[in-house]
């Protein structure tokens, strides 16, 4: 009988966790269309419904209905499969994260997250890092020499950032003494939010967040500034689409991950703790909308020195001071 719950809580969960991020992932491209407007003087969406609002599901028809096209000289295979990579690999990373505290509904007891580990923010992170392959084939794949610059970019830039990532949430790991995000959670409840003792990981983890998730100023995956698309410019209808799904997915991961390890996560569990996640959480969203409203792109040479001269050390550096204070 508990067994039968069990299955049957999962695939409710899942069915919510896809359809609910799908739509969400539709709308934060509205919503980050009216953000860029308002802060570059502009309407943004304004025709399609009220306020705009059915631009998306317009957007949608339009995904659904164009034509796909595979290039003659493109590896078919390989291309087709590609950008289902990404989606996927995020819808799996965000079944470990904990949307919502444990909550009891009908006498069952109801647990926040579909995939309950001891080693969460491990399995999330190598999750994501696994999503990387979706950019990587499709660039060297399409048979574009655009793309495959493209796709050298991904592998530059993503096996880069995933050494701050691990580096920079290392620290806090420490403290904690778990990587089970509920744990990590728990912790702050009696100690204190961790961006307190640890800023410089709050700041690394959120820069390498915007790295992993191709956000302005670390979009060189798929570089609107030029003509192309990077890696996805031989890609169209819902092919295309996929892509960015699971780049917005893994922005409201990142946002997730940043509010449970830094910012308290959703505390106690109460209600106004709740609706305070929440709002972190799209406080962080926020924050990705206007860096790309107003930070300049940087160049692939200024991504590396950034990341092994500046971020890497500091990462390493902030280790080893935790490391100290914890011993002592």
């Amino acid at each position: 009988m508990e067994l039968d719950i069990f299955i049957i809580q999962t695939l409710i969960k899942v069915l919510v966790v896809v359809l609910i991020f799908s739509a969400v992932a539709g709308f934060t491209t509205y919503l980050e269309r009216k953000v860029l407007a308002f802060m570059q003087r502009r309407l943004g969406p304004m025709y399609v419904g009220p306020f705009g609002l059915l631009q998306v599901a317009a957007d949608g028809i339009k995904l659904f209905t164009k034509e796909d096209i595979v290039p003659t000289n493109a590896i078919k295979p390989i291309f087709k499969i590609a950008p289902v990579i990404l989606p996927v690999t995020a819808f799996v990373a965000i079944g470990a994260v904990p949307l919502f505290p444990e909550f009891t509904v009908f006498g069952v007891t109801v647990q926040p997250l579909i995939v309950d580990s001891n080693v969460g923010i491990l399995f999330v992170l190598g999750m994501m890092a696994i999503g990387m392959f979706s950019p990587l084939l499709a660039g060297l794949s399409s048979g574009n020499k655009w793309s495959l610059l493209g796709g050298a970019r991904t592998a530059i830039q993503l096996l880069s950032f995933e050494v701050v990532t691990g580096l920079s949430i290392l620290a806090p790991l420490m403290l904690v003494g778990s990587m089970n995000l509920i744990d990590i959670n728990n912790y702050q409840i009696d100690n204190g939010w961790l961006i307190v003792t640890q800023p410089v990981a709050f700041v690394l983890f959120l820069i390498a967040g915007y790295a992993e998730t191709n956000r302005t100023p670390f979009d060189l995956l798929e570089h609107e500034a030029e003509v192309v698309s990077g890696y996805a410019t031989e890609y169209s209808g819902m092919r295309w689409g996929l892509f960015f799904i699971g780049e917005y997915v893994n922005m409201y991961i990142v946002a997730f991950l940043t509010v449970l390890v830094f910012l308290g996560g959703f505390g106690e569990g109460t209600l106004l703790d709740g609706l305070l996640y929440i709002a972190k959480t799209f406080v962080l969203i926020f924050l990705f909308l206007w860096t790309r409203a107003a930070w300049p792109h940087v160049r692939p040479d200024q991504l590396m020195w950034l990341t092994w001269k500046v971020l890497m050390p500091l990462a390493v550096i902030n280790i080893l001071i935790t490391g100290f204070v914890v011993m002592i």
